[in-house]
């Protein structure tokens, strides 16, 4: 019943391991349990690419409407008007610079009347 092939003793029979008697319900139950993880996760992702689908389109929108008023600012630049937006833009601008110079200024002030205090 055993054969000799090359120098190793053989037995009859398959190969590998032997099959475990497996309960064919507990097996169709994991099988069940599989199947409905498998669905949850695929609903999961599907409500996540949903979420992100409408977070890009609204923000598409936003972008939309904001190239929008630039090329109205700019028709109306065009035509030798300064729309409101932008002047005050410029104006908030120069009002920053003025505060951030005269705070240098002050700080400047103090440091240089602390230095010459002996």
């Amino acid at each position: 019943p055993f054969q000799v092939v090359g120098g190793k003793v053989k037995k009859p029979g398959k190969r590998g391991r032997k099959p475990a008697k497996i309960d064919l319900k507990a097996k169709l139950e994991r099988s069940r349990q599989s199947a409905r993880e498998c669905r949850a996760r695929k609903k999961l992702r599907y409500q996540y690419l949903e979420e992100l689908v409408s977070s890009r389109e609204r923000a598409i929108c936003a972008l939309r409407e904001e190239l929008e008023m630039y090329k109205q600012w700019c028709m109306a630049m065009d035509q030798g008007k300064i729309p409101s937006e932008i002047k005050a833009l410029l104006t908030g601008e120069e009002q920053g610079k003025a505060q951030q110079n005269s705070t240098k200024l002050a700080k400047v002030g103090k440091t240089e009347a602390n230095g010459s205090n002996p």
